[in-house]
């Protein structure tokens, strides 16, 4: 049986989840990473994506997270994120009014560096959205 640890989720609204748990996969900027109990301490940028927590039971939970950082720790793991929302409890108007949105900003963007960023972000929500419909 795998070791616990530590895992912690908050946005800016809440603490999402507070619990010991054997793994949590993450959504980095450089790519997805999983963190187990003694992972080395790092931090790291993350994308819009799907979030997964592996609990003791041998349950996954996965939340929608938009943004925000990883934090690996001696003491676990916390997760910053700029929105996070359980994917049970996501709705597809939600996903599809997001969608909506960074496509204005990308007609928007008033210089190339953030339309750039704007169009990374509508990539990013559309691969979220095509991961939903998978799942």
């Amino acid at each position: 049986m795998a070791e616990v640890f530590q895992f912690e989720l908050v946005s800016p609204e809440r603490l999402l989840l507070s619990e010991e748990v054997t793994q949590v996969v993450v959504p980095g900027t450089e790519g997805e990473f999983g963190v187990l109990k003694n992972h080395s301490p790092f931090m790291s940028t993350i994308k819009p994506g799907i979030l997964k927590v592996h609990k003791a039971d041998g349950s996954v939970t996965e939340f929608f997270v938009r943004g925000g950082f990883a934090d690996v720790a001696v003491g676990g793991l916390t997760v910053l994120a700029e929105q996070a929302v359980p994917v049970s409890d996501l709705k597809p108007e939600v996903l599809a009014q997001q969608i909506k949105d960074a496509q204005e900003d990308v007609s928007d963007a008033k210089d190339p560096e953030a339309k750039r960023k704007a169009q990374e972000t509508l990539a990013q929500l559309l691969e979220v959205e095509q991961a939903l419909k998978a799942a």
